[in-house]
């Protein structure tokens, strides 16, 4: 089988490819990438000499380049997406460029090049915010986006969709919690609030730290989209969730726990605008019909992933971007 992964050297994109050519050596992968603030090919060092996987970097928006990395490729896994609900709330130029017209540029290629399936990756922040109340989402949900970022992930899915109902293009989508884990830029609040307490900076709590998360910790993610590309139906979306629901404050306690910090260390700043309450997704599908559940437990993955970034400050220290890690 040979692979298209769009957004390859990003944070969960690079585990994904890491987890597929070591757990099928006789798969190959061509990652397609553009190498934006937050693509990084240390990500791939593990395989970047292994003769099945193949670097092309690029825009998916390019179709020239999309067709050359497309070519023979049975399945296109599509990671390439802006991401950041930050920097979509500040400038939403780029998520709309990126993650609107350049999966119609995919869309149109894998069309032509009839591919076997296309695995469009979600997010749960498509289907807004939950109250406390709300059961967790399901697959056939409304969907109702508050971000810019949230509304071109679900503008997305809604084009793909339009594919496999109008030309019969064999698309997918999962929608997955909050990943954590290792490589994760650190704008995100995990890597975060760890890059800055191992600085001796403050860790950052928007207003009172209760809103709600649902966490999976991202080598959970990579067996469940593994299990969407070999076993998943066509036209179908699955939640992949982590059944780790925690408050900001949880999460930053632990850390703060696994850094020997105390409270003192931590610092109140203002909600972001339209701030969601509540992300918790229903994997019942992905359980039932894949036999797929998250196998890693919260605090264990949690305090692994703070060992990646305590060994590893020059890794990170070339990643950060002030302006979204530190409070202005």
């Amino acid at each position: 089988m040979k692979i298209l992964v769009t957004g390859g050297a990003g944070f969960i994109g690079s585990n994904f490819i890491e987890h597929i050519l070591n757990k099928y050596p006789s798969y190959q992968i061509v990652n397609l990438d553009k190498l934006t603030y937050a693509g990084n090919l240390e990500n791939l060092t593990e395989v970047e000499n292994n003769p099945n996987y193949e670097f092309i970097q690029g825009d998916i928006c390019d179709k020239n380049l999309v067709k050359k990395a497309m070519s023979d490729c049975d399945y296109v896994v599509n990671f390439a997406a802006e991401s950041h609900v930050d920097r979509s709330i500040e400038d939403s130029d780029a998520f709309f460029n990126t993650n609107i017209l350049g999966l119609r540029c995919l869309l149109d290629i894998a069309k032509d090049f009839k591919v076997k399936k296309f695995l469009q990756i979600g997010t749960d922040e498509v289907y807004g915010s939950l109250t406390h109340e709300d059961k967790p989402s399901e697959e056939t949900d409304l969907l109702k986006p508050r971000s810019p970022y949230a509304a071109s992930k679900a503008s997305v899915e809604l084009m793909a969709l339009s594919y496999f109902h109008t030309h019969n293009l064999p698309v997918v989508i999962t929608r997955s919690s909050n990943n954590f884990g290792f490589k994760q830029h650190p704008e995100k609040l995990i890597p975060r609030s760890i890059t800055n307490l191992i600085e001796g900076e403050k860790a950052f709590l928007m207003g009172d730290g209760s809103n709600i998360r649902d966490w999976i910790f991202v080598l959970d993610n990579c067996e469940g989209l593994d299990s969407v590309i070999h076993n998943g139906k066509i036209g179908e979306i699955y939640n992949i969730g982590g059944n780790n629901e925690k408050t900001n404050k949880e999460v930053l306690d632990s850390i703060l726990k696994n850094l020997k910090k105390d409270k003192s260390s931590i610092e109140t700043i203002p909600h972001r605008l339209g701030h969601d309450f509540r992300y918790s997704l229903n994997s019942n599908k992905m359980e039932q019909e894949l036999n797929w559940t998250p196998k890693f437990e919260f605090e264990d993955s949690l305090e692994k992933t703070v060992e990646w970034y305590k060994i590893r400050p020059d890794y990170w220290k070339k990643m950060i971007n002030k302006k979204f890690v530190k409070k202005e």
